[in-house]
């Protein structure tokens, strides 16, 4: 007889759109889970820039580069800490983040121009449609998705829920 628990860290898929104010209240949750599960809840950004927020897509090649350069969780939280200073300045928002982390702002403005990783963000967000992410935050876990557009009153507890089981806490 099969059991659902696995050996190995659980998956959380964030969908994130790096100009959302809703992911950055979920950023919070995020921590709080972090601390719960440790090392067995794997948290993978995942990018679904919205096309009402006009500097997300630059904001998660950005977040890809920062992951290249090893700081990606880092980056996305402090980049959505500032959602409203990325809304008003645009994209030198994004260099002046990289700095204030150590990070290599021009290796980030070359890969702004290069678009070195736009497939990944691409990947993302058609991965994304594919399984039905229509806003952000959302969640997978699973096999499950978590829609945190519209609210997300109880999603942590949720996740927390699915979490246990496949840990078998």
């Amino acid at each position: 007889m099969s059991d659902f628990t696995t050996a190995g860290p659980v998956v959380l898929d964030v969908w994130f759109d790096l100009q959302c104010p809703d992911c950055h209240t979920a950023v919070e949750d995020l921590r709080a889970l972090r601390a719960r599960y440790g090392d067995r809840l794997e948290t993978r950004l995942r990018h679904f820039p919205l096309e009402r927020h006009r500097h997300a897509y630059a904001a998660a090649q950005a977040a890809e580069e920062a992951a290249e350069q090893g700081r990606g969780w880092e980056y996305a939280e402090a980049l959505l800490a500032r959602t409203a200073e990325l809304t008003a300045g645009g994209e030198p928002v994004l260099l002046k983040i990289a700095r204030e982390l150590g990070l290599d702002a021009e290796e980030f403005d070359t890969a702004l121009i290069d678009g070195r990783h736009l497939l990944a963000v691409d990947a993302d967000q058609a991965e994304g449609k594919a399984i039905g992410v229509t806003g952000t935050p959302t969640y997978g876990i699973g096999g499950e998705l978590l829609d945190g557009g519209g609210s997300q009153e109880g999603l942590r507890a949720r996740i927390e829920e699915i979490a246990d089981r496949l840990l078998a806490v």
